[in-house]
């Protein structure tokens, strides 16, 4: 018994660490995915962050941008800009792939190989993105948006932790 208890922990351990997130669109088979990064969003005055998750498919890969929402009329639109940090852009083009629930709207967006083999190679840096909605007078907020790659809002020039999320070493392990 005093050996099953510590053995069973370890099993345990073991199975949270090698369980690997998902992504599936529109009812289409689960692709390996990045965790959910949450990104800064500064000048997005409702939330101030924006979900984002990368997924790799057999054809390059998937973005998925979600963000919190005010109504059901606000959704994200238009083309994505990638800023890798060695500034390298990405543009994304919509296909007009979105969803909405519980207060949140996503879209997603699709990689070339070659755009994602860029993503493997260096970290992301921002999403720039284009928010729409009807015209209310106490609406949603709708404009152009970027996202950076920040943990935080705020750190002191004394902090020596991690700052961004290292999005190159998780796209490259997929």
């Amino acid at each position: 018994m005093n050996l099953r208890l510590p053995l069973l922990v370890v099993l345990l351990i073991s199975t949270f660490v090698n369980a690997q997130n998902t992504m599936s669109v529109k009812d289409s088979k689960p692709f390996p995915a990045t965790q959910t990064y949450t990104f800064i969003c500064e000048k997005y005055a409702f939330t101030g962050e924006t979900s984002v998750q990368i997924a790799k498919t057999d054809k390059g890969g998937i973005l998925k941008l979600t963000v919190q929402t005010a109504d059901d009329k606000a959704r994200i639109a238009g083309g994505v800009y990638i800023d890798l940090a060695n500034a390298d852009v990405i543009a994304c083009v919509d296909k007009n792939v979105k969803e909405s629930s519980d207060g949140k709207t996503s879209a997603y967006y699709y990689f070339t190989p070659s755009e994602f083999a860029k993503l493997k190679k260096t970290d992301i840096y921002a999403v720039r993105f284009i928010i729409s909605g009807g015209p209310d007078t106490f609406g949603n907020q709708t404009g152009h948006f970027t996202a950076k790659n920040k943990m935080n809002y705020f750190s002191t020039a004394y902090d020596k932790s991690k700052k961004s999320y290292d999005t190159a070493k998780e796209i490259s392990i997929l």
